[in-house]
């Protein structure tokens, strides 16, 4: 019998990704049933398992891996990235218009927002502040004429961003233009993360801005989490995309909130 290739790092973390997705779908596995499953030694799996373990995605015990709730494991950056990606781009295409040269502003750690940096490339003088090493990275390959500033603090490897009181006291210092940021949940207007100190760096952002923008797809709509944090009637402008549910768009608007739909087929320019 011929011995296996030797997988690359990306094709194991491609594997660990699937694993992950299927153990999130079925809420708990046996370790062996996922082992049959992928087609790999029970050794490889029992590697994979421990893995995720670390990286606080899943736990295992007792011969089973288990998921954690849904919204903790989509609040991980390499699993919201290409989520939703049709109408992430169709938000920061309606918003594009609306960040002025000369001006700073503030962008949190949102994989929602990536789809904006080339447009801010476009932007005279622009000034971003981000607890985001992604965005940051992302701005520095694409974008090398924005000045760009990254919050640092406690460093979360999981969500390739920043949080902590240096980053909160960071903001009590600046005076931004506009704050553009997201939700990990929606339910009737009301604002809801799963994490406590990112509930501090988005709440640290709205008192630093002028104005906030609050750009969230249909699938944040209609979920809740641990950590309420006030509601969309904080923002200037909601901008979600048509899949949102009407009852939930109603409930936003009747909070005081001005929401705009766009549609991710049809992008604004």
């Amino acid at each position: 019998m011929t011995a296996r290739t030797r997988l690359s790092q990306a094709a194991v973390e491609e594997r660990r990704q699937a694993v992950l997705r299927y153990v999130a779908g079925h809420g708990e596995t046996r370790i062996d049933d996922l082992a049959r499953h992928f087609d790999v030694s029970l050794m490889t799996m029992h590697r994979d398992l421990d893995d995720l373990t670390g990286r606080h995605l899943l736990r295992k015990e007792r011969g089973r891996a288990i998921a954690f709730p849904a919204l903790t494991m989509e609040t991980a950056t390499r699993f919201r990235e290409n989520s939703a990606l049709a109408a992430k781009n169709a938000l920061c295409a309606a918003v594009a218009d609306r960040i002025r040269p000369g001006s700073t502003v503030l962008m949190e750690d949102s994989t929602t927002l990536f789809p904006l940096v080339p447009a801010l490339a476009e932007v005279d003088q622009l000034h971003v502040i981000t607890n985001s090493v992604g965005l940051a990275q992302r701005l520095g390959a694409a974008a090398p004429g924005v000045n760009v500033t990254l919050l640092g603090g406690h460093y979360r490897g999981d969500f390739n961003s920043c949080t902590g009181p240096t980053v909160t006291r960071a903001l009590s210092q600046i005076r931004a233009d506009l704050a553009l940021m997201s939700a990990t949940a929606v339910l009737e207007g009301r604002l809801f993360h799963p994490l406590s100190d990112y509930v501090e760096v988005k709440l640290a952002m709205l008192a630093s801005a002028e104005q906030a923008l609050l750009l969230v797809d249909h699938s944040k709509f209609g979920k809740t989490a641990t950590y309420a944090y006030g509601s969309v009637a904080d923002y200037h402008t909601v901008l979600t995309d048509t899949g949102t549910p009407e009852a939930e768009v109603a409930a936003m608007r009747s909070l005081g909130a001005p929401v705009e739909t766009v549609d991710p087929e049809e992008p604004s320019a």
